[in-house]
């Protein structure tokens, strides 16, 4: 008989994380490694991609670095290709990469916009297209795009930003109807402002920097990466297998208001 943590269990699939040199990225690949996957981590600092593949390794599972640009599709080509060579199937993938431009529109320049589009929109674009074809023909996969609070609204000084985060979790929906009938799910994480190692220092000489995000926040403080990974695993699992084409709020009621 099946015990109920079971769909949950990720044993068996192998995982694609960009951008999995620090921060969610990181977390969000050592939270999919305990709960079972191998674990490929995509960037551009081998350094860090090597202490993330340490914590994998460190969960029993196998880990495989790659050094890749997700903004050059020969690069996420060779990506696709090392993971298939390494694990032999690529169930999940998480589309974590990204970068922000906080400027006034005024003083944002068309490299400073190309810049987030084309890592955060793009480089998911490139990614998807490269691992769906892949998931669709072992009919099962689980595409995850790392979107914001921002996906859905706008704030000043992150025009490139909004653009990019609202494209992704509509580019998101639009991919779940077409791969939806191949067994693979595609789904958007709006996540609030998330303490990591990459930014608690600001955080902690800055605090308000965060004040407005802090004050719609109904619980009352910023998010932590478990809040987030937990659900990355879940929506990785066979459990989430009717879920898909959605952009879900982890955001501390920030959206609600």
């Amino acid at each position: 008989m099946a015990t109920y943590s079971e769909p949950f269990r990720l044993d068996g699939l192998a995982a694609v994380v960009t951008g999995g040199s620090g921060g969610i990225g990181s977390a969000a690949a050592e939270a999919l490694a305990a709960a079972g996957a191998d674990v490929a981590v995509l960037g551009r600092n081998r350094e860090k991609l090597e202490r993330t593949a340490q914590a994998i390794e460190a969960a029993g599972r196998r880990a495989l670095i790659v050094e890749a640009d997700v903004t050059d599709e020969s690069s996420v080509a060779a990506a696709r290709d090392a993971v298939l060579a390494a694990f032999g199937r690529a169930d999940i993938l998480f589309n974590n990469a990204g970068v922000t431009s906080p400027k006034l529109l005024a003083e944002t320049t068309l490299a400073d916009w190309q810049s987030v589009v084309d890592v955060s929109l793009t480089g998911a674009f490139l990614c998807s297209r490269a691992f769906a074809p892949v998931m669709s023909e072992r009919s099962y996969g689980r595409i995850l795009n790392m979107g914001s609070i921002l996906s859905g609204r706008g704030m000043a000084n992150r025009t490139a930003y909004c653009a990019a985060k609202a494209g992704l979790a509509n580019f998101g929906a639009a991919m779940a109807f077409e791969l939806g009938k191949h067994g693979v799910t595609v789904n958007t994480i709006g996540a609030t402002v998330i303490v990591t190692d990459l930014n608690r220092e600001l955080i902690r000489t800055q605090p308000q920097l965060y004040d407005k995000v802090l004050q719609r926040s109904a619980i009352g403080r910023l998010g932590e990466v478990e809040d987030v990974t937990g659900l990355i695993v879940f929506l990785a699992s066979r459990a989430a297998s009717y879920i898909t084409g959605q952009t879900i709020y982890v955001d501390g009621g920030y959206t609600a208001g």
